[in-house]
């Protein structure tokens, strides 16, 4: 066969569909990341990114980090740059929807299309190594003398950490509208205080710890899980006689006003990434927990999520 007669007949494949995944382009995507970079974002938008790569979808991903407010600064920049555009994306979670309810953001959630939730994982608690706080109940005890006098420090107002924080006030007798709460525009600044001791107790997922947490440098006091995390010996909230449960989840959204068609073929590429090696490595390396869910499904979650943080914010007094 010569070249012109090979050339045509993978021409006829191509138009047949028969062709191998990998055989075929991937598009060139754009993940807006709407915090600073070294956070649980943009470790999730990258790790996305290299899946996607990986199985074919994407030919390449150019990422973008725009922190500030709960991801409510990366959200406008994202709403108002990828209007019907298909081949952009957008981390997000329940820190985003924590964000839009304590703040005023220009614009909506309900302005983008939502794709797909990736994965869930719970806030753990952490103290400075040196630290004289050594316990939760160290923490709850300076608390009750002087709630200012304990600096928490994570992610945006409106995070899970800042709602759990508020929530283990008020269970302990603490009004919540009087703890000291640091926010920071991404993991990385949270992360600096903490190793620095600028702060007095640390929150936010295991993942962005982790490594600190085994080099000693940070110590674990509390998660917020129902039951003790799977490979993680922390003590729950819980356990401690603080009833404060609470999830953190962590998923993407489309672009305005792109097609039907062009949303599912975005979920597609995303399910398709979630079975790669890459991804497989990125969700245990982390320790995150599957929590996939896509289409309506999703945007249905998204509803039910916003209204049942609402609630919890109003109860914590943070609205």
């Amino acid at each position: 066969m010569d070249r012109a007669a090979f050339v045509k007949s993978l021409a006829a494949l191509a138009a047949l569909g028969v062709l191998a995944p990998h055989a075929r382009a991937g598009v060139n995507l754009k993940m807006m990341v709407p915090a600073n970079p070294g956070g649980g974002w943009d470790t999730t938008g990258r790790a996305l990114g290299k899946a996607l790569q990986e199985s074919g979808e994407a030919s390449s991903v150019v990422y973008e980090n725009k922190g500030g407010a709960a991801g409510a600064l990366g959200l406008a920049q994202f709403v108002n740059s990828a209007k019907g555009d298909p081949n952009a994306m957008m981390v997000m979670g329940a820190v985003m929807l924590g964000g839009l309810i304590t703040g005023k953001p220009p614009v909506s959630l309900s302005q983008a299309t939502p794709i797909a939730r990736l994965t869930s994982e719970y806030n753990v608690f952490v103290v400075p190594a040196g630290s004289p706080l050594k316990s939760m109940k160290d923490v709850v005890d300076a608390l009750k003398k002087d709630p200012a006098s304990v600096k928490w420090g994570g992610g945006s107002r409106g995070s899970t950490e800042h709602i759990a924080a508020a929530m283990i006030a008020r269970e302990v007798g603490v009004d919540a509208a009087k703890i000291n709460y640091v926010a920071f525009r991404g993991g990385g600044e949270a992360t600096a205080a903490i190793l620095g001791s600028n702060v007095s107790v640390g929150g936010s997922g295991y993942s962005e710890f982790a490594q600190y947490i085994e080099a000693g440098k940070m110590v674990p006091i509390g998660v917020t899980s129902p039951t003790r995390v799977k490979g993680v010996n922390v003590p729950t909230l819980k356990e401690q006689g603080i009833n404060v449960e609470i999830g953190n989840w962590r998923g993407v959204y489309g672009g305005p006003n792109i097609t039907p068609a062009q949303a599912k073929a975005l979920a597609e590429m995303v399910v398709k990434a979630t079975k790669t090696k890459a991804w497989a490595e990125a969700m245990e390396k982390n320790n995150w927990t599957p929590a996939l869910l896509t289409g309506a499904e999703f945007a249905d979650f998204v509803d039910r999520d916003f209204a049942s943080l609402r609630a919890t914010m109003v109860k914590a007094g943070m609205v």
